[in-house]
């Protein structure tokens, strides 16, 4: 008996204008012009993260067709990673090229969430760009990547309001990608791949030649 074919559902892509409308295309800076560039990008069900070269963070409501602004103090400079993560709070954890990590805990209108918007910092560990994030399902953990290769662990009690962050992992090459799940780190470098188990502390690298 032959099965039946799904049908097709035609989509439709483009540009989001309602979103780039949202973010300026230049600011001014004392008599200087200066181009904004969008550097960093995520998604979820409920909101678009997008980073920019002036370290403005624009985080577009999906549910509310809102876009929220969100700066780090001080210095501007360019923001070079940003990952999302919906659990029992909306949580969004964003890295710079200077290696600056902040988690902003958002506000939310249903019943028991959070309702006053937190920052947390992680602390100067990491001294150059932020090239990788990865949450924990449940956002009491952080793992963020540097370009030169250290990775660190940042520890968040969102009732509490404590950020303890170490350094757990240092490669001699640019981190690449980070994946975290059932306390297994994926870690992608230049050079290799591998699994750090985080309660054993060991490596176990995938495959054995390096990369080219």
């Amino acid at each position: 008996m032959a099965s039946v074919a799904s049908p097709v559902i035609f989509k439709e892509f483009c540009p989001l204008y309602y979103l780039l409308n949202a973010i300026p295309t230049k600011i001014q800076k004392g008599f200087r012009s200066i181009v904004v560039y969008l550097t960093a990008l995520d998604t979820n069900g409920d909101y678009i993260a997008v980073g920019s070269s002036i370290g403005m963070l624009y985080l577009y409501c999906r549910q509310l067709n809102q876009m929220k602004k969100y700066n780090f103090e001080g210095k501007c400079e360019s923001i070079t990673f940003v990952k999302l993560l919906s659990c029992f709070d909306d949580l969004v954890a964003v890295g710079t090229a200077s290696g600056r990590v902040a988690v902003f805990q958002l506000v939310s209108s249903l019943p028991g969430r959070n309702k006053q918007l937190r920052r947390f910092d992680v602390a100067g560990i990491h001294k150059t760009s932020i090239t990788a994030l990865a949450w924990s399902p449940n956002g009491m953990k952080l793992f963020s990547g540097d370009d030169k290769g250290k990775i660190v662990y940042s520890a968040l009690d969102l009732d509490q309001g404590i950020c303890n962050s170490s350094l757990v992992l240092e490669e001699p090459s640019s981190i690449v990608q980070l994946d975290y799940n059932q306390k297994v780190l994926l870690v992608s470098t230049l050079q290799r791949t591998l699994l750090f188990y985080t309660e054993e502390k060991s490596v176990n690298q995938v495959g054995t030649q390096p990369r080219k």
